[in-house]
């Protein structure tokens, strides 16, 4: 018995964190069982990666290196946690998945879908989400909102023509793949927000109705 595999995507300053907590809230509330990780990180492995990766003193890391050191926390997540949860029926959500490497380093460090696709397919391969919730708010609002970049986050620290292209590789992706990709329009409350993505997993079947 397979489960279902949430995954949740936006631009830096989305508000996905918050949102994701508050998700959280409503599935114990509702008792239903679920898994949340995130990307880079999840295990011991990967969460020593995801700080070389963000480390704002590794400017010399190269664009290559980086999306590689992204396929290697994720083949070590998938392995370690994804895929033994999904196979044993369980419902499990992941903030950022292969789509964040897709736009960030495919679309916006220019190294191209196809190139970031063939370093991720020996981990990813069969684990490819069910739905991806995308939560759509430009970078210059989301930024706005956020109160700036982080100082000591290196992605955060990328420039503005680095997030707009992001958010265009996002929006590319989300119109490839209609059948999965959820698009959320972030720009009201977080409780407006909410609703709207509540409402899209019990359309997609991932979890029940209120009773």
């Amino acid at each position: 018995m397979k489960g279902k595999f949430v995954t949740f995507e936006g631009c830096e300053g989305v508000g996905k964190s918050r949102q994701i907590k508050l998700l959280e809230e409503y599935l114990k509330n509702n008792g239903v069982n679920y898994y949340l990780t995130r990307e880079p990180g999840g295990t011991e492995i990967s969460e020593q990666i995801r700080k070389i990766i963000l480390d704002g003193k590794n400017s010399a890391m190269t664009d290559e290196c980086e999306a590689l050191l992204y396929a290697a926390a994720r083949a070590q997540l998938i392995k370690e946690e994804i895929a033994p949860r999904l196979a044993r029926g369980e419902l499990v959500f992941c903030d950022r998945f292969i789509d964040s490497s897709l736009a960030y380093q495919g679309k916006a460090r220019g190294l191209g879908y196809e190139f970031v696709k063939e370093i991720n397919s020996f981990a990813v391969n069969n684990f490819m989400p069910d739905v991806t919730v995308f939560l759509n708010l430009s970078p210059e609002n989301a930024f706005k909102r956020k109160g700036g970049a982080d100082g000591g986050d290196r992605v955060e620290l990328s420039g503005m023509d680095f997030h707009n292209k992001v958010y265009e590789g996002y929006l590319e992706l989300a119109a490839e793949n209609p059948e999965r990709f959820v698009v959320i329009d972030a720009s009201g409350t977080k409780e407006e927000t909410h609703g709207k993505i509540i409402a899209a997993l019990i359309s997609k079947g991932v979890i029940g109705g209120r009773e």
